[in-house]
């Protein structure tokens, strides 16, 4: 009697089990089946912070002040702990910008898929981007007098406030206008348009245009010559190099120097502008997607231009932290003090007004 009674419930629990199973709702068994399961690899506590820099480009406190920043942005709609937290998010995107490497090589070093870390990546660079004039700020009228006295100790050129240039992205490019972006070098990239101060931080990016647009086109077509006019009663000037036309705020070396005078200029000149080439320089080496060596993007242009603009905010928060460069293979124990300029692309433009450029020859280099 004892073992019937027990056969029977043995069975009538698996005929509950059969019944419950096929009567859950469908709606619940799919949100639980397309739940993203994390498995952490990544503890931001337990690393060296020299290995935190080299890995991240970033220091652990400013990590963890960006995260901060971000974290309203970047909390999963899924209850935590399924979802990816904001910290490790923040951490595989700085990975990727840093190293250069495929999506699915940081993604498994990160514990994600290669799907989720591609919605990780867009969502940090949506979040990171809506601060951008947070990070990316051309200099104000109180900040003149100093950024003028920062650029005159380099060459001793006065009333520079910037120095501008282009300098070149590779990427895959869309299959139906694969031409618009060949560069005069002959691969595919966007012409990115970038005004530094003397201190190395980035005033100003425009990333929109590819790498077939001159340099002087993609100026007429910023929001530099309005900015500049609005400087002009200050009487302040950009620097660039052969690429761009002559105007009232901005001056290119002289062609063909033909006095002393002229020659003082094109040197002083040359000493000034070289802080871009440095910073162009700098910002491939620390953030490695944006280096030939590592390879092109293969992203839409509009989120290559995203992933450009993020570097120079990152950029300039590393400086603004005074988070140092490392490289594995740096001097003094990897600490990069300076990087090797770039080489200048120069195109021939038209000189617009050089009686401007002549007035500061005679007034200055006499």
């Amino acid at each position: 009697m004892c073992k019937l009674w027990l056969r029977t419930c043995g069975l009538l629990d698996s005929v509950l089990a059969v019944v419950l199973h096929r009567h859950r709702p469908l709606g619940h068994a799919r949100r639980w089946r397309n739940l993203p399961v994390y498995r952490p690899l990544v503890d931001l506590s337990t690393m060296e912070e020299r290995h935190v820099i080299l890995t991240y480009r970033l220091d652990r406190a400013t990590i963890q002040e960006l995260c901060a920043q971000l974290e309203p942005d970047l909390m999963s709609p899924i209850r935590q702990p399924t979802g990816i937290p904001p910290l490790v998010q923040v951490l595989s995107v700085l990975h990727f910008l840093a190293s250069g490497s495929f999506q699915t090589t940081v993604a498994i070093s990160s514990g994600m898929s290669q799907p989720m870390f591609s919605k990780v990546l867009s969502r940090v660079l949506s979040a990171l981007l809506k601060h951008m004039r947070s990070y990316i700020v051309f200099p104000e009228v109180g900040d003149l007098p100093t950024v003028k006295g920062d650029f005159y100790a380099l060459g001793h050129i006065p009333n520079i406030i910037g120095a501008i240039d282009g300098t070149r992205v590779a990427l895959v490019p869309p299959s139906r206008s694969e031409q618009v972006y060949r560069n005069r070098k002959s691969y595919h990239s966007m012409n990115v348009q970038m005004v530094c101060l003397a201190d190395q931080y980035i005033s100003h990016v425009n990333a929109k245009f590819p790498g077939s647009v001159h340099d002087a086109y993609i100026l007429r077509n910023s929001s530099i010559p309005y900015v500049m006019g609005q400087l002009q009663r200050h009487r302040v000037w950009l620097l660039g190099d052969s690429g761009y036309p002559n105007l009232s705020w901005l001056l290119t070396p002289v062609r063909n120097p033909r006095t002393r005078a002229e020659e003082r200029y094109n040197e002083a000149h040359g000493w000034t502008r070289r802080v871009i080439e440095r910073i162009f320089g700098l910002l491939k080496a620390r953030f490695r997607c944006l280096h030939m060596t590592g390879g092109s993007l293969m992203y839409s242009p509009k989120k290559v231009c995203q992933i450009i603009v993020a570097c120079c905010m990152l950029h300039n928060l590393a400086l603004r932290r005074q988070v140092p460069f490392l490289q594995e293979d740096g001097p003094d124990g990897g600490v990069v003090a300076a990087v090797e300029p770039v080489e200048s692309e120069e195109e021939e433009a038209e000189e617009d007004d050089i009686e401007n450029r002549n007035s500061v020859i005679q007034q200055y280099f006499q």
